[in-house]
């Protein structure tokens, strides 16, 4: 009896062309179905919180937690959907679209709204009004632009098929154009975890914390060249090395979570800038082509 492997199971017999079975299409879904259910949750544990802050305040930094911990959980799953349907060949047009509006709640909306109940609406009250209304006016604007941009960056992956971002890399690697969706609500949700979840009543960290959110928009619509490490594959077999730094970084991860997460987070969104000004500082400093001037002509 010849052994299957895992990916002729999954191949419909009764189809010509060898599709996969309408099953297999369910896996990634599944996995989607999670990134939605993630974002969702985060929602109500965001609005759980402000609620807290009235009734309970002790009880509402446990509530930021889990909506930034579920926000980093539906990170991981977006980034098993894609490959889990690259691996069976269950890529559709269905499961990008589904993906897409995921992505949406669980990157886009989740993190704009405990972005600003966490870091706007609690800011100390006693400080001069006309201060605070900015503040929450800032709040409201900076919390929308980024869930704007995030929408705009996932339409923008949508419909481009190669698209070419500022100073290209090299050709046979493969980069995101502009900062990712997931890793922007990354870096909003490390923050926030690292800060033990507790909401900022300081107005002046609540403007520096708006303006990473306003950073953060501008980088996901943006043209700079990210990582897109799509090259890694699951199946190819690794090397010793490779092991080794994957499971430090596990343990790392398991054992000092915040300020892992945290450096992880914000050195990912630090590499297209230093990418960018590197290119910016190569072309200036690259010798420039002599072209040949024109005579000068004279007059009288």
């Amino acid at each position: 009896m010849i052994k299957q492997s895992w990916r002729d199971r999954l191949i419909d017999p009764r189809s010509p062309d060898r599709r996969p079975r309408r099953a297999a299409y369910a896996l990634p879904t599944f996995f989607t179905a999670g990134n939605v259910f993630l974002g969702f949750y985060a929602l109500m544990e965001s609005f759980q919180g402000s609620m807290a802050m009235i009734s309970d305040a002790a009880a509402a930094p446990h509530h930021f937690q889990n909506a930034a911990l579920a926000i980093g959980w539906s990170v991981f799953l977006d980034g098993l959907d894609g490959r889990i349907a690259r691996l069976t060949n269950t890529v559709s047009d269905f499961g990008r679209e589904m993906d897409s509006l995921a992505d949406s709640i669980s990157f886009g909306l989740a993190p704009a709204v405990l972005a600003f109940t966490w870091g706007v609406q609690f800011v100390d009250p006693s400080i001069d009004r006309r201060i605070l209304e900015y503040l929450h006016s800032a709040g409201y604007f900076l919390a929308f632009l980024f869930l704007l941009c995030g929408a705009a960056r996932l339409a923008r992956f949508n419909i481009q098929k190669n698209p070419v971002p500022k100073n290209p890399g090299r050709p046979d690697r493969k980069y995101f154009v502009g900062l990712p969706i997931p890793a922007a609500a990354a870096a909003v949700c490390a923050v926030i975890y690292a800060a033990g979840s507790d909401p900022i009543h300081s107005w002046i960290i609540s403007a520096l914390w708006l303006a990473l959110l306003g950073l953060l928009s501008f980088l996901m619509v943006s043209t700079w060249r990210y990582p897109s490490f799509k090259d890694l594959s699951l199946t190819h077999p690794r090397s010793p090395l490779s092991i080794i730094l994957m499971g430090v970084l596990i343990f790392l991860v398991w054992s000092y979570s915040q300020p892992v997460l945290l450096v992880l987070a914000i050195s990912y969104v630090g590499v297209g800038i230093a990418i960018r000004i590197g290119g910016i500082v190569r072309r200036r400093l690259r010798p420039q082509p002599q072209t040949p001037r024109e005579p000068e002509h004279q007059v009288g």
